[in-house]
């Protein structure tokens, strides 16, 4: 596909997972082309777009001028969480589509504010979840849905990792929304969700630190329980403050697979199980996750339909994490409340 053909995008923010990610995933990209980047940083959005060839560079008091532009079609949104909502608002009044990374927002009235804004505005709202178009887990939620494991019993998982002290928006509340739950148990949230293709009812949640002098604000660590309407019990961990490590173990009446790691997407997976007394062992090698989910809104914009995941399955995702903090906060399960 011709670069005129192609979808052109703004990224917006330009930590980490941006310059690690999603930058370099329109190299990799079929149907989307890099045309601008927007930073705190007039110095780093001017190295990053030579770096990796945008046409534009602005800083965020430049953010309606990169909107303007009319080769800018739609945005990643990659910073802080508290930033999302106004700057997906501001996006989709421009007319510009909007791929925002997760957690959607750090609320779920933000959540909402954001896909009234796409839906008054005609553009398409999706969340960068990865694991509806990674191999690895498409293949086991193919198993899922097929009926191999049987009906779902039980599901665990966790993700964690160790977060380094400093000066880092994940330690704030107030532009974090959140500590390891919103950052990396969402994944877990959403994945057990999607799996089960069912909204958990109701949520519990034990949040824990060993280190209150580094994370005053936010939680270090949480542990957690989904329960759902079919009986399906799913149990989860995340942490900042524990070794690189992910894993997602699912458990039907007619077998079991685990995927590990569940969730980086800088090794190869590996999903084995069994199914009877069949037992099965799956390698999937490392892949740009990224640039599939970037084709994958561009295909919507160009087909005109709705992207999955959108706007609505990334605000439940922040109402069920909203229920974990509150039963955290009172030592009890905490209905989850129902978005539609």
């Amino acid at each position: 596909m011709t670069n005129s053909k192609r979808i052109g995008y703004a990224v917006v923010g330009l930590g980490h997972i941006a310059q690690h990610a999603v930058l370099p995933a329109f190299k990799n990209s079929k149907k989307s082309r890099l045309v601008a980047l927007v930073s705190g940083s007039r110095t780093k959005a001017r190295r990053l777009a030579r770096q990796f060839g945008a046409a534009h560079a602005h800083t965020y008091d430049e953010y309606d001028a990169c909107l303007a532009n009319p080769q800018v079609q739609a945005v990643f949104i990659a910073g802080m969480n508290g930033a999302h909502a106004p700057q997906t608002v501001r996006a989709a009044a421009a007319g510009k589509h909007v791929l925002c990374e997760k957690p959607m927002a750090t609320s779920v009235e933000e959540c909402q504010s954001m896909i009234e804004a796409c839906r008054r505005h005609g553009v398409r709202l999706m969340i960068a979840y990865r694991k509806y178009f990674e191999p690895a887990s498409v293949a086991l939620k193919t198993m899922v849905m097929k009926g191999k494991l049987g009906r779902l019993r039980m599901m665990h998982s966790s993700f964690t990792f160790n977060l380094e002290a400093g000066k880092s928006w994940h330690f704030s509340h107030e532009l974090a929304g959140g500590g390891s739950l919103v950052d990396v148990g969402i994944y877990c949230v959403n994945t057990a969700r999607w799996l089960a293709s069912e909204l958990p009812v109701e949520a519990a949640g034990y949040a824990w630190t060993l280190d209150p002098q580094r994370f005053p604000e936010v939680d270090e660590s949480m542990a957690f329980q989904l329960r759902f309407a079919s009986g399906l019990v799913a149990q989860a961990s995340s942490s900042f403050a524990a070794a690189k490590s992910s894993f997602l173990h699912v458990h039907g009446e007619a077998g079991w697979a685990t995927l590990v790691p569940a969730y980086s997407y800088t090794e190869d997976r590996r999903l084995i199980g069994q199914t009877g007394e069949r037992w099965f062992d799956r390698r999937f090698p490392v892949m740009d996750e990224f640039a599939l989910e970037l084709d994958a809104l561009a295909d919507c914009i160009r087909r005109n339909r709705d992207p999955e995941p959108n706007g609505l399955e990334g605000a439940r995702d922040v109402a069920i994490m909203q229920a974990i903090y509150d039963s955290a906060r009172e030592g009890r399960p905490v209905t989850i409340p129902a978005l539609a």
